[in-house]
Protein backbone atom coordinates (compact mmCIF):
# COMPACT_ATOMS: atom_id res chain seq x y z
CA UNK A 1 0.00 0.00 0.00
CA UNK A 2 0.99 3.58 -0.75
CA UNK A 3 2.35 5.63 1.51
CA UNK A 4 1.52 10.01 1.01
CA UNK A 5 3.26 12.93 3.00
CA UNK A 6 1.10 15.15 2.93
CA UNK A 7 2.43 18.41 3.32
CA UNK A 8 2.33 21.92 3.95
CA UNK A 9 5.12 25.26 5.14
CA UNK A 10 4.94 28.97 5.49
CA UNK A 11 7.99 30.85 4.41
CA UNK A 12 9.08 34.91 4.39
CA UNK A 13 8.37 35.24 0.99
CA UNK A 14 7.67 33.75 -2.61
CA UNK A 15 10.52 33.02 -4.05
CA UNK A 16 12.74 29.85 -3.31
CA UNK A 17 16.31 31.53 -4.30
CA UNK A 18 15.77 34.08 -1.61
CA UNK A 19 13.10 33.17 0.67
CA UNK A 20 12.84 30.72 3.71
CA UNK A 21 10.70 28.31 5.54
CA UNK A 22 9.26 29.60 8.77
CA UNK A 23 6.88 26.23 9.76
CA UNK A 24 6.19 22.91 8.18
CA UNK A 25 3.39 20.29 8.43
CA UNK A 26 3.77 16.78 7.50
CA UNK A 27 1.21 14.09 7.85
CA UNK A 28 1.92 10.47 6.44
CA UNK A 29 -1.21 8.94 5.33
CA UNK A 30 -1.62 4.87 3.92
CA UNK A 31 -4.50 5.40 2.29
CA UNK A 32 -6.84 4.38 4.99
CA UNK A 33 -5.53 6.33 8.26
CA UNK A 34 -2.82 8.70 9.70
CA UNK A 35 0.08 6.95 10.69
CA UNK A 36 2.25 9.93 11.56
CA UNK A 37 2.75 13.50 11.50
CA UNK A 38 5.07 16.22 12.40
CA UNK A 39 5.34 20.31 12.91
CA UNK A 40 7.18 22.35 13.94
CA UNK A 41 8.40 26.36 13.72
CA UNK A 42 11.23 26.98 12.20
CA UNK A 43 14.21 30.10 12.72
CA UNK A 44 14.38 31.21 9.19
CA UNK A 45 17.33 33.07 9.83
CA UNK A 46 16.32 36.23 8.64
CA UNK A 47 13.34 38.53 9.55
CA UNK A 48 10.04 37.72 9.16
CA UNK A 49 8.15 40.71 6.60
CA UNK A 50 5.59 42.82 8.53
CA UNK A 51 3.17 41.59 5.52
CA UNK A 52 4.03 37.28 6.21
CA UNK A 53 3.14 38.74 9.36
CA UNK A 54 -0.22 39.99 8.72
CA UNK A 55 -1.21 37.05 6.63
CA UNK A 56 -0.10 34.35 8.93
CA UNK A 57 0.10 35.20 12.10
CA UNK A 58 4.40 34.58 11.69
CA UNK A 59 6.29 36.69 13.80
CA UNK A 60 10.15 36.98 14.72
CA UNK A 61 9.60 36.60 18.23
CA UNK A 62 7.79 33.46 17.58
CA UNK A 63 10.40 31.81 15.90
CA UNK A 64 13.07 32.67 18.48
CA UNK A 65 14.35 29.46 19.96
CA UNK A 66 12.64 27.18 17.04
CA UNK A 67 14.92 24.68 15.63
CA UNK A 68 16.99 25.41 12.44
CA UNK A 69 16.04 23.48 8.81
CA UNK A 70 19.21 22.28 9.29
CA UNK A 71 18.45 20.39 12.76
CA UNK A 72 15.50 18.58 11.53
CA UNK A 73 16.67 18.38 7.91
CA UNK A 74 17.47 14.23 8.28
CA UNK A 75 14.15 13.54 9.97
CA UNK A 76 11.92 14.94 6.83
CA UNK A 77 14.48 12.85 4.77
CA UNK A 78 13.62 9.41 7.12
CA UNK A 79 9.69 11.05 7.28
CA UNK A 80 9.09 10.98 3.84
CA UNK A 81 11.15 7.98 2.62
CA UNK A 82 9.48 5.98 0.03
CA UNK A 83 6.33 8.10 0.11
CA UNK A 84 4.62 10.28 -2.47
CA UNK A 85 4.61 14.33 -1.10
CA UNK A 86 1.25 15.56 -1.67
CA UNK A 87 0.50 19.20 -1.10
CA UNK A 88 -1.89 21.90 -2.40
CA UNK A 89 0.20 23.57 -5.43
CA UNK A 90 2.80 21.14 -4.14
CA UNK A 91 5.65 22.29 -6.08
CA UNK A 92 5.67 25.72 -4.25
CA UNK A 93 6.64 23.47 -0.68
CA UNK A 94 8.84 20.98 -3.37
CA UNK A 95 10.87 23.90 -4.65
CA UNK A 96 11.21 25.23 -1.28
CA UNK A 97 12.36 22.26 0.83
CA UNK A 98 14.55 21.24 -1.83
CA UNK A 99 16.84 24.42 -1.79
CA UNK A 100 16.59 23.84 1.82
CA UNK A 101 18.40 20.55 1.45
CA UNK A 102 20.42 21.35 -1.36
CA UNK A 103 22.12 24.58 0.45
CA UNK A 104 23.09 21.54 2.88
CA UNK A 105 24.69 19.25 -0.01
CA UNK A 106 21.73 17.06 -0.11
CA UNK A 107 20.01 16.79 -3.34
CA UNK A 108 16.53 15.41 -1.51
CA UNK A 109 13.84 14.09 -4.35
CA UNK A 110 10.29 12.86 -3.47
CA UNK A 111 7.77 12.11 -6.28
CA UNK A 112 4.50 14.94 -5.67
CA UNK A 113 0.85 14.64 -6.04
CA UNK A 114 -0.97 18.27 -6.61
CA UNK A 115 -4.27 18.23 -4.73
CA UNK A 116 -5.13 21.40 -6.25
CA UNK A 117 -4.15 19.82 -9.92
CA UNK A 118 -6.16 16.37 -8.97
CA UNK A 119 -9.13 18.61 -7.65
CA UNK A 120 -9.25 20.11 -11.34
CA UNK A 121 -9.81 16.83 -12.90
CA UNK A 122 -12.25 15.26 -10.78
CA UNK A 123 -13.91 17.97 -9.31
CA UNK A 124 -14.85 19.95 -12.38
CA UNK A 125 -16.74 23.13 -12.71
CA UNK A 126 -15.78 24.54 -9.41
CA UNK A 127 -15.58 28.09 -9.04
CA UNK A 128 -12.42 28.14 -7.54
CA UNK A 129 -9.06 25.52 -7.07
CA UNK A 130 -7.88 27.14 -3.93
CA UNK A 131 -7.47 25.80 -0.99
CA UNK A 132 -9.60 27.58 1.25
CA UNK A 133 -12.41 27.95 -1.45
CA UNK A 134 -12.71 24.48 -1.90
CA UNK A 135 -12.64 23.87 1.73
CA UNK A 136 -16.11 25.74 2.14
CA UNK A 137 -17.07 24.33 -0.84
CA UNK A 138 -17.08 21.37 0.32
CA UNK A 139 -17.13 21.42 4.19
CA UNK A 140 -13.44 20.68 5.23
CA UNK A 141 -13.21 23.10 8.36
CA UNK A 142 -10.02 24.88 8.95
CA UNK A 143 -10.02 27.20 11.40
CA UNK A 144 -5.96 27.66 11.16
CA UNK A 145 -5.74 29.32 8.02
CA UNK A 146 -2.59 30.04 6.56
CA UNK A 147 -0.51 28.01 9.14
CA UNK A 148 1.46 25.01 8.02
CA UNK A 149 -0.68 22.59 10.51
CA UNK A 150 -4.17 24.06 9.89
CA UNK A 151 -3.35 23.50 5.80
CA UNK A 152 -1.48 20.09 5.43
CA UNK A 153 -5.09 19.08 7.87
CA UNK A 154 -7.32 20.41 5.54
CA UNK A 155 -5.34 19.50 2.30
CA UNK A 156 -5.26 15.89 3.99
CA UNK A 157 -9.18 15.66 4.28
CA UNK A 158 -9.42 16.82 0.73
CA UNK A 159 -6.99 14.07 -0.41
CA UNK A 160 -8.93 11.73 1.44
CA UNK A 161 -12.10 12.83 -0.49
CA UNK A 162 -10.31 12.63 -4.28
CA UNK A 163 -8.87 8.91 -3.26
CA UNK A 164 -12.43 8.04 -2.59
CA UNK A 165 -12.60 9.32 -6.15
CA UNK A 166 -9.78 7.63 -7.64
CA UNK A 167 -8.06 5.03 -5.94
CA UNK A 168 -5.52 4.24 -8.71
CA UNK A 169 -4.08 7.82 -8.47
CA UNK A 170 -0.89 6.80 -10.43
CA UNK A 171 -2.68 5.98 -13.59
CA UNK A 172 -4.80 8.92 -12.95
CA UNK A 173 -1.96 11.05 -13.11
CA UNK A 174 -1.08 9.79 -16.92
CA UNK A 175 -5.03 9.48 -18.08
CA UNK A 176 -4.96 11.93 -20.83
CA UNK A 177 -1.33 11.23 -22.00
CA UNK A 178 0.09 10.65 -25.54
CA UNK A 179 -0.35 6.77 -25.79
CA UNK A 180 2.17 6.22 -28.18
CA UNK A 181 4.81 7.17 -25.38
CA UNK A 182 5.89 4.65 -22.98
CA UNK A 183 4.83 5.26 -19.77
CA UNK A 184 8.98 4.30 -18.38
CA UNK A 185 10.22 7.28 -20.60
CA UNK A 186 7.77 9.50 -18.43
CA UNK A 187 8.58 8.16 -15.27
CA UNK A 188 12.36 8.92 -16.01
CA UNK A 189 11.75 12.67 -16.61
CA UNK A 190 13.84 14.35 -14.39
CA UNK A 191 12.05 16.89 -11.66
CA UNK A 192 14.85 19.61 -12.37
CA UNK A 193 16.07 22.24 -14.02
CA UNK A 194 17.12 21.60 -17.83
CA UNK A 195 15.93 21.20 -21.41
CA UNK A 196 13.54 18.62 -23.12
CA UNK A 197 13.20 17.63 -27.07
CA UNK A 198 10.38 16.15 -28.17
CA UNK A 199 10.78 13.38 -31.12
CA UNK A 200 8.56 12.37 -33.59
CA UNK A 201 8.71 8.76 -35.18
CA UNK A 202 11.43 9.24 -37.61
CA UNK A 203 13.33 10.55 -34.55
CA UNK A 204 13.49 14.31 -35.52
CA UNK A 205 13.66 16.81 -33.06
CA UNK A 206 9.91 18.88 -33.61
CA UNK A 207 9.98 20.75 -30.23
CA UNK A 208 12.87 21.77 -27.77
CA UNK A 209 11.74 23.62 -24.50
CA UNK A 210 13.48 24.45 -21.07
CA UNK A 211 11.99 24.12 -17.53
CA UNK A 212 13.42 23.97 -14.12
CA UNK A 213 10.98 21.05 -13.64
CA UNK A 214 11.50 19.18 -16.77
CA UNK A 215 8.81 15.91 -15.54
CA UNK A 216 6.31 19.42 -14.64
CA UNK A 217 6.31 20.97 -17.98
CA UNK A 218 6.32 17.92 -20.06
CA UNK A 219 3.34 16.59 -18.07
CA UNK A 220 1.59 19.55 -18.85
CA UNK A 221 2.35 18.97 -22.82
CA UNK A 222 0.94 15.65 -22.39
CA UNK A 223 -1.90 16.64 -20.66
CA UNK A 224 -3.48 20.09 -21.16
CA UNK A 225 -5.82 20.29 -24.64
CA UNK A 226 -4.71 24.22 -25.28
CA UNK A 227 -4.52 25.44 -29.28
CA UNK A 228 -4.89 23.65 -31.89
CA UNK A 229 -1.40 23.53 -32.62
CA UNK A 230 -0.61 22.16 -29.27
CA UNK A 231 -2.74 19.26 -29.62
CA UNK A 232 -1.15 18.70 -32.83
CA UNK A 233 2.22 18.90 -31.88
CA UNK A 234 1.03 16.07 -28.86
CA UNK A 235 -0.24 13.86 -31.43
CA UNK A 236 3.22 13.70 -33.20
CA UNK A 237 5.58 13.34 -30.22
CA UNK A 238 6.98 9.45 -30.19
CA UNK A 239 9.88 10.38 -28.09
CA UNK A 240 11.28 12.81 -25.33
CA UNK A 241 14.95 12.84 -24.20
CA UNK A 242 16.46 15.66 -21.89
CA UNK A 243 19.26 17.43 -20.93
CA UNK A 244 19.72 18.42 -17.12
CA UNK A 245 21.61 21.69 -16.33
CA UNK A 246 20.62 22.68 -12.60
CA UNK A 247 21.13 26.63 -13.71
CA UNK A 248 18.47 28.24 -15.39
CA UNK A 249 20.71 30.61 -17.00
CA UNK A 250 22.10 27.37 -18.96
CA UNK A 251 19.25 26.05 -20.11
CA UNK A 252 17.90 29.12 -21.49
CA UNK A 253 21.10 28.94 -23.32
CA UNK A 254 20.93 25.73 -24.34
CA UNK A 255 17.19 25.46 -25.58
CA UNK A 256 18.39 28.99 -27.53
CA UNK A 257 21.03 27.34 -29.20
CA UNK A 258 19.35 23.96 -29.70
CA UNK A 259 16.26 25.63 -31.59
CA UNK A 260 18.94 27.30 -33.86
CA UNK A 261 20.61 23.81 -34.80
CA UNK A 262 17.21 22.08 -35.03
CA UNK A 263 14.41 24.44 -36.47
CA UNK A 264 12.56 22.65 -34.60
CA UNK A 265 8.88 22.06 -36.47
CA UNK A 266 6.71 23.65 -33.66
CA UNK A 267 9.05 26.27 -32.55
CA UNK A 268 8.74 27.82 -35.43
CA UNK A 269 5.86 30.04 -34.42
CA UNK A 270 7.99 31.38 -30.75
CA UNK A 271 10.75 32.65 -33.74
CA UNK A 272 8.11 34.45 -35.71
CA UNK A 273 7.25 36.13 -32.67
CA UNK A 274 10.32 36.89 -31.68
CA UNK A 275 11.23 40.43 -30.69
CA UNK A 276 12.04 41.92 -33.85
CA UNK A 277 13.04 45.66 -33.03
CA UNK A 278 15.89 47.33 -31.56
CA UNK A 279 17.29 50.08 -29.87
CA UNK A 280 21.50 50.49 -31.02
CA UNK A 281 24.17 53.07 -30.29
CA UNK A 282 26.51 53.98 -32.84
CA UNK A 283 29.07 57.33 -33.23
CA UNK A 284 28.31 60.14 -36.31
CA UNK A 285 30.84 61.63 -38.19
CA UNK A 286 30.52 64.82 -35.57
CA UNK A 287 31.71 62.19 -32.48
CA UNK A 288 28.37 62.18 -31.12
CA UNK A 289 26.66 59.05 -29.86
CA UNK A 290 23.82 58.20 -32.11
CA UNK A 291 20.71 55.83 -30.23
CA UNK A 292 18.04 54.72 -33.30
CA UNK A 293 15.66 52.41 -33.10
CA UNK A 294 16.26 49.76 -35.74
CA UNK A 295 15.14 45.93 -37.16
CA UNK A 296 17.13 43.38 -35.39
CA UNK A 297 18.81 42.38 -38.50
CA UNK A 298 21.95 43.57 -37.62
CA UNK A 299 25.62 41.89 -36.86
CA UNK A 300 25.69 43.98 -33.37
CA UNK A 301 23.65 43.15 -30.40
CA UNK A 302 20.51 45.59 -29.51
CA UNK A 303 20.56 47.13 -26.32
CA UNK A 304 16.82 45.81 -25.56
CA UNK A 305 14.29 44.26 -28.14
CA UNK A 306 10.39 45.42 -29.04
CA UNK A 307 8.17 43.24 -30.52
CA UNK A 308 7.57 46.70 -32.97
CA UNK A 309 8.71 49.42 -34.17
CA UNK A 310 6.21 52.02 -31.74
CA UNK A 311 7.31 49.80 -28.85
CA UNK A 312 11.15 50.55 -29.51
CA UNK A 313 10.65 54.10 -30.77
CA UNK A 314 8.24 55.14 -27.59
CA UNK A 315 10.47 53.79 -25.62
CA UNK A 316 13.78 55.51 -27.07
CA UNK A 317 11.23 59.00 -26.91
CA UNK A 318 11.21 57.99 -22.85
CA UNK A 319 15.06 57.13 -22.76
CA UNK A 320 15.46 60.92 -24.41
CA UNK A 321 13.69 62.70 -22.10
CA UNK A 322 15.18 61.27 -18.99
CA UNK A 323 18.57 61.96 -19.87
CA UNK A 324 18.31 65.11 -22.08
CA UNK A 325 18.97 63.28 -25.30
CA UNK A 326 18.26 65.01 -29.13
CA UNK A 327 15.47 64.03 -30.76
CA UNK A 328 17.31 63.95 -34.23
CA UNK A 329 20.39 62.50 -33.23
CA UNK A 330 17.90 60.01 -31.53
CA UNK A 331 16.50 59.14 -34.72
CA UNK A 332 13.21 60.61 -33.56
CA UNK A 333 13.16 63.83 -35.44
CA UNK A 334 13.53 64.52 -39.31
CA UNK A 335 15.26 68.10 -40.07
CA UNK A 336 17.90 69.70 -41.70
CA UNK A 337 18.70 72.05 -38.95
CA UNK A 338 18.12 72.46 -35.14
CA UNK A 339 15.31 69.67 -33.54
CA UNK A 340 12.18 71.59 -32.39
CA UNK A 341 13.38 70.38 -28.79
CA UNK A 342 15.96 72.68 -29.27
CA UNK A 343 13.70 75.80 -30.32
CA UNK A 344 11.92 75.03 -26.77
CA UNK A 345 15.25 74.83 -25.11
CA UNK A 346 14.76 70.83 -23.84
CA UNK A 347 17.72 70.23 -26.43
CA UNK A 348 21.02 71.37 -25.64
CA UNK A 349 22.31 71.80 -29.22
CA UNK A 350 24.02 68.56 -29.82
CA UNK A 351 22.18 68.66 -33.14
CA UNK A 352 23.22 72.05 -34.04
CA UNK A 353 26.79 71.45 -32.60
CA UNK A 354 26.73 74.09 -30.03
CA UNK A 355 27.00 71.23 -26.94
CA UNK A 356 30.21 69.67 -27.66
CA UNK A 357 30.31 65.46 -28.25
CA UNK A 358 32.22 64.47 -25.08
CA UNK A 359 29.12 65.95 -22.82
CA UNK A 360 26.60 64.98 -24.64
CA UNK A 361 28.30 61.37 -24.91
CA UNK A 362 28.74 61.30 -20.90
CA UNK A 363 24.52 61.55 -20.93
CA UNK A 364 23.72 58.77 -23.32
CA UNK A 365 26.67 56.35 -21.71
CA UNK A 366 24.49 56.84 -18.54
CA UNK A 367 21.27 55.91 -20.72
CA UNK A 368 22.96 53.05 -21.93
CA UNK A 369 24.72 51.45 -19.12
CA UNK A 370 21.84 49.44 -18.24
CA UNK A 371 21.36 47.30 -21.04
CA UNK A 372 25.36 46.59 -21.29
CA UNK A 373 27.34 44.01 -19.47
CA UNK A 374 29.27 45.84 -16.53
CA UNK A 375 32.28 44.02 -17.49
CA UNK A 376 33.99 43.21 -21.28
CA UNK A 377 34.88 40.01 -20.27
CA UNK A 378 33.55 37.97 -17.42
CA UNK A 379 32.59 34.67 -16.32
CA UNK A 380 29.17 33.65 -14.34
CA UNK A 381 29.32 31.20 -11.54
CA UNK A 382 25.70 29.58 -11.30
CA UNK A 383 24.17 26.04 -9.40
CA UNK A 384 25.23 22.66 -11.11
CA UNK A 385 23.36 19.58 -11.73
CA UNK A 386 24.40 18.72 -9.06
CA UNK A 387 24.95 20.12 -5.12
CA UNK A 388 28.64 19.60 -5.70
CA UNK A 389 28.96 20.88 -9.09
CA UNK A 390 28.64 24.51 -10.43
CA UNK A 391 28.37 26.12 -14.06
CA UNK A 392 30.49 28.37 -15.44
CA UNK A 393 29.12 31.12 -18.33
CA UNK A 394 31.35 32.96 -20.04
CA UNK A 395 31.61 36.18 -21.88
CA UNK A 396 35.11 37.53 -23.50
CA UNK A 397 35.25 41.02 -25.07
CA UNK A 398 31.04 41.07 -24.89
CA UNK A 399 30.76 38.40 -26.95
CA UNK A 400 29.41 34.74 -25.38
CA UNK A 401 31.81 31.65 -25.20
CA UNK A 402 30.02 28.82 -23.76
CA UNK A 403 29.20 27.20 -20.70
CA UNK A 404 30.70 23.95 -18.69
CA UNK A 405 30.60 22.32 -15.47
CA UNK A 406 33.46 22.21 -12.68
CA UNK A 407 33.59 20.95 -9.17
CA UNK A 408 33.80 23.56 -6.35
CA UNK A 409 37.47 22.71 -5.63
CA UNK A 410 37.91 25.66 -8.46
CA UNK A 411 38.14 27.93 -5.46
CA UNK A 412 41.61 27.18 -5.08
CA UNK A 413 42.55 27.65 -8.76
CA UNK A 414 43.26 30.20 -10.89
CA UNK A 415 40.46 31.98 -12.59
CA UNK A 416 41.79 31.42 -16.02
CA UNK A 417 43.05 28.22 -15.02
CA UNK A 418 40.17 25.39 -14.61
CA UNK A 419 37.34 27.91 -14.62
CA UNK A 420 37.76 28.62 -18.44
CA UNK A 421 38.92 25.32 -19.80
CA UNK A 422 35.96 23.84 -18.39
CA UNK A 423 33.44 25.91 -20.60
CA UNK A 424 32.24 23.94 -23.82
CA UNK A 425 32.37 26.65 -27.17
CA UNK A 426 29.08 27.55 -28.40
CA UNK A 427 28.27 29.92 -31.15
CA UNK A 428 28.07 33.79 -30.23
CA UNK A 429 24.63 34.83 -31.05
CA UNK A 430 22.60 37.99 -30.34
CA UNK A 431 20.00 36.21 -28.49
CA UNK A 432 22.81 34.68 -26.62
CA UNK A 433 23.86 37.47 -24.94
CA UNK A 434 20.71 39.11 -25.20
CA UNK A 435 19.42 36.32 -22.64
CA UNK A 436 22.77 36.65 -20.09
CA UNK A 437 21.86 40.25 -20.15
CA UNK A 438 18.01 39.83 -18.73
CA UNK A 439 18.85 37.19 -16.63
CA UNK A 440 21.85 38.68 -15.02
CA UNK A 441 19.46 41.71 -14.18
CA UNK A 442 16.72 39.74 -12.95
CA UNK A 443 19.33 37.91 -10.57
CA UNK A 444 21.71 40.10 -9.66
CA UNK A 445 22.90 37.86 -6.72
CA UNK A 446 24.48 35.61 -9.01
CA UNK A 447 28.41 35.41 -8.94
CA UNK A 448 30.02 37.53 -11.25
CA UNK A 449 33.73 36.96 -12.05
CA UNK A 450 35.55 39.66 -14.39
CA UNK A 451 38.56 37.97 -16.56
Amino acid sequence: MPLYSIIDIETTGLSPRNERITEIAIMVHDGEKLVDEFTTLLDPEVRIPYRITQLTGINDKMVQGAPRFCEIARHIVEMTEGTVLVGHNVHFDYHFIRKEFGELGYDYRRPCICTAKLSRRLLPGRRSYALGKLCEELNIHNPYRHRAFGDAQATLSLFVMLLRLEHNLRELSLKGLNTRLDRREIDRLPETTGVYYFHNDQGEVIYVGKSINIRERVLSHLTGNGTKKAVEMREQIAGISTEVTGSELVALLLESHEIKQHAPLFNRAGRRAALQWGIYVGKDDQGYLNLVAARNDRAEVPLTSFGSATAARNHLFTLAAAFGLCQKLCGLYQSRGACFQYAIRECRGACTGEEPADSYNIRVLQAVAPYRFEHNSFLVIDRGRHPEERSVIGVENGRYLGFGYLSPAWTDTPVNGELRSCIRPFPDHRDSRMIILGYLKKHPGLRIIPS
